[in-house]
């Protein structure tokens, strides 16, 4: 039976998770859960920007590879530096994206001003940087009077023997470091640019296995403080990003449960981006003032973006009722590399986004 099968797969997110895809393969509605981070917001009032953006101290955004995590995470530091918030982005991944996206090569350990402050607009400064676990380790064991042995431990590979012995340390070594920058409360607001879905569970659940392994010493206080972040709702939520597809629409659901269930984080917003805008449903020639032949090759094309956008509607509405989570719906952006330009615009789609959703009660 259902429940039996689902028991079998482990854990309470993921019974609801594959009780949820029975049912729907049988053609019903799954039944109503309401778990701890995924309350429908109701209410006459709608959603803030400036209020969403000082929801939560640290913001991680998470998705599978290739759905627009990282210019998401940039169109958030952009939307909230435009409200007035002074705003760090922080890259664990080592992609370029971020820093393309504020039209500089790339990021370093050191802080980068992505853009600077403007008074006459109200706009904040973003700084952006990267965090490895080398550099935080050399960074903790140099704060503490040991340097040489920071530079030692580097130079000789024993960091990754270390890691390779005690699963977990890498990712406590950046998450205690995104800890301190948030506790010392130099920003308004720390996006963090999470790895792909798969590596960020495992990245986020860091800190709930080292407590569970490890008894007593610096690397157990450091993991309990992470978790205690992690899991406290008024300083940190995770924003999930996700295709209208199919298989992004299915991963991003199991991350939502297991990251709920496994880790304790609040959910916010899930993000579904690059999603086609209405499509028209002719081809006026007199309009486009094409030839016949292309004016046919224009109508097969407007056939298959219907399609397309008929495809992304379906999977939205199926991830409505498998995640009862509030959407912020982004459109395809044209063309390839974002740069500041269309990241600006992007801004403003996010944010006008936001004010499309019900204020929580």
């Amino acid at each position: 039976n259902t429940i039996g099968v689902a028991r079998f797969l482990g854990t309470v997110g993921l019974q609801r998770y594959w009780q949820a895809q029975v049912y729907l393969c049988l053609g019903h509605a799954p039944p109503p859960w309401t778990p701890m981070c995924r309350r429908k917001t109701v209410g006459r009032n709608r959603v803030e920007p400036a209020a969403f953006v000082q929801t939560s101290k640290l913001v991680i955004v998470a998705g599978k590879g290739g759905v627009g995590k990282t210019t998401v995470a940039a169109a958030l530091g952009r939307m909230a530096a435009d409200l007035g918030c002074r705003v760090l982005i922080i890259d664990v991944d080592g992609a370029r994206g971020i820093a393309t996206a504020f039209d500089h090569d790339d990021l370093g350990y050191a802080d980068l001003q992505l853009s600077p402050a403007d008074p006459d607009t109200g706009r904040a400064e973003i700084i952006g940087r990267r965090l490895t676990p080398d550099d935080a380790l050399l960074e903790y064991l140099a704060d503490h009077g040991m340097k040489r042995l920071a530079g030692r431990l580097v130079s000789t590979g024993a960091l990754d023997v270390i890691a390779t012995a005690t699963p977990g340390i890498k990712d406590i070594l950046i998450l205690g470091k995104v800890k301190q920058i948030v506790a010392a409360g130099d920003y308004d607001l720390v996006v963090l640019d999470t790895p792909a879905s798969g590596h960020a569970i495992t990245f986020l659940r860091s800190a709930r296995g080292l407590v569970d392994a490890v008894r007593t010493g610096p690397i157990r206080r450091q993991a309990e403080g992470v978790l205690e972040l992690l899991t406290d709702p008024r300083r940190c939520q995770v924003l999930l990003v996700t295709l209208a597809e199919e298989t992004p629409v299915n991963e991003v659901i199991e991350t939502a449960f297991l990251l709920e269930d496994r880790v304790g984080v609040a959910l916010g917003p899930v993000v579904v981006n690059s999603v086609i805008d209405a499509v028209p449903d002719t081809v006026n020639p007199d309009r486009w003032a094409l030839p016949a032949d292309q004016c046919a090759a224009l109508a097969d094309s407007l056939t298959f973006e219907r399609a397309r956008s008929l495809s992304q509607r379906v999977q939205i509405e199926r991830l409505a009722t498998a995640l009862p989570l509030p959407q912020l719906v982004l459109p395809l952006l044209t063309g390839g590399r974002v740069d500041h330009g269309a990241l600006l615009s992007l801004a403003a789609m996010l944010s006008d986004a936001l004010r499309l959703l019900p204020e929580p009660s």
